[in-house]
C-alpha cells in the first residue's frame, strides 16, 4: 500500500461535456476552482500545481460521428494528453487531482494511472463512487454518450478503440475495483456488471450496512491486494438536494454526512494515490453549491478534520 498522498498536488483540469446529453460540465474545473481548492489544499500543507486545462474542441464545431459511441475521436484525442499529463504528474513523484467534466475523463485518466503502475509493478486498484456504475458498452447503451462507458471500457468490456487506448487491456483487473452509491443502472448494463463479477455497493447496501462499514470492508480487502487506490468520485453520487448542480442528477443518494464520512476514512487509510471529480454543472446549480461541496469534499479525502 502507498503511505500518504504526495504533498504535492498536480491539478489538471479536464473540461470535457463530449460523452455527456447535457451541456455545462465543461465549466466543471473553473466552479471548482473558484470555491478555492487549491486553497483549501494548501491551508492542509499541500504544495499545489495548477497545470491549467487541457483545450477540448466545443461540441458546436463537432460532429457526433457514430451514434452508439458519440464524438470518439476528439474524446480519444484529447484523453491521450490527459493520459500523458497524469502519468508524468506520478512519475515525479506527485498526487494528480483531475477536475472535469463528464466521466468520460476517466478514459483518460486511469490510463495514465494504470500506464504508470504498469511500468513500476504496482497494482491499481480503483473506488468508483458513482450513481451509476458506467458499464455500458456501444452495444448495450441506450443513449451512445460515452460518459456512460468508461469503466467497462477500463475492465475491458466495449469497443476496442476504447477498451485498448493508450496502448493495453484492461486498465484495471475486475477483483481490483469496487462501485459504491450505484442507484440507476441500466438492464442490459447489469448483465455486463455480472459477467465480469464487478462487485457493486449500492444505496441499499449503504441503507443496510452503513457507508462507513462499507468504505472499511473495501479497504481492507485492498489492503494486501492494490498497491495505488484511485479514488473516482462523480459528484452525482450525492442526493441532489446537497448537490444538484450535476450532469445526471438521481434522487436518494448519499447524504453530507456520508460523503464527508465515506472521504474522511479514505484519508485516515493513508492509501489514495491519485483523484478525480467529474461531473459539476454550473449551469444546474444553484449559487455554486454543487462545486463548494466538491472542493469540501476533496479536502476531506486529504486529511480535513472537524476537530
Amino acid at each position: 500500500m502507498t503511505i500518504r498522498p504526495s504533498k504535492v498536488v498536480n491539478i489538471i483540469g479536464f473540461p470535457v461535456d463530449l460523452g455527456a446529453g447535457r451541456r455545462g460540465v465543461d465549466m466543471g474545473p473553473s466552479a471548482m476552482r473558484i470555491s478555492h481548492i487549491s486553497e483549501r489544499l494548501q491551508d492542509l500543507g499541500y504544495k499545489v500545481i495548477d497545470d491549467g486545462n487541457i483545450e477540448i474542441e466545443i461540441i458546436e464545431r463537432q460532429t457526433p460521428g457514430n451514434p452508439q459511441l458519440k464524438y470518439l475521436k476528439e474524446i480519444l484525442k484529447r484523453s491521450e494528453i490527459l493520459a500523458g499529463k497524469v502519468e508524468k504528474s506520478l512519475s515525479e513523484g506527485n498526487f494528480p487531482l483531475v477536475l472535469g467534466g463528464d466521466h468520460s475523463m476517466s478514459i483518460g485518466s486511469v490510463a495514465g494511472i494504470a500506464s504508470f503502475c504498469k511500468k513500476n509493478k504496482l497494482r491499481l486498484g480503483v473506488i468508483w463512487i458513482d450513481a451509476h456504475t458506467d458499464m455500458n458498452t456501444d452495444k448495450t447503451s441506450p443513449s451512445g454518450n460515452i460518459h456512460g462507458m468508461p469503466l467497462a471500457s477500463l475492465l475491458g468490456l466495449g469497443d476496442k478503440s476504447l477498451t485498448h487506448f493508450y496502448g493495453f487491456a484492461p486498465k484495471v483487473k475486475p477483483e481490483n475495483c469496487v462501485v459504491i452509491g450505484a442507484r440507476s443502472i441500466d438492464p442490459l448494463e447489469r448483465k455486463n456488471i455480472h459477467e465480469i463479477g464487478l462487485q457493486v455497493y449500492t444505496m441499499a447496501d449503504v441503507d443496510k450496512l452503513g457507508i462507513h462499514r462499507i468504505i472499511s470492508r473495501v479497504l481492507k480487502q485492498f489492503k494486501n491486494s492494490v498497491d495505488h487506490i484511485h479514488i473516482s468520485f462523480d459528484v452525482d453520487s450525492v442526493d441532489p438536494s446537497v448537490a444538484p448542480g450535476v450532469g445526471t442528477p438521481v434522487p436518494g443518494g448519499l447524504s453530507y454526512r456520508e460523503t464527508h464520512l465515506l472521504m474522511e476514512a479514505i484519508a485516515e487509510c493513508g492509501c489514495m494515490s491519485s483523484l478525480e471529480i467529474t461531473e459539476v454543472n454550473p449551469i444546474l446549480d444553484h449559487k455554486n453549491q454543487t462545486a463548494l461541496f466538491a472542493a469540501e469534499v476533496v479536502a476531506s479525502s486529504m486529511g480535513q478534520r472537524i476537530l
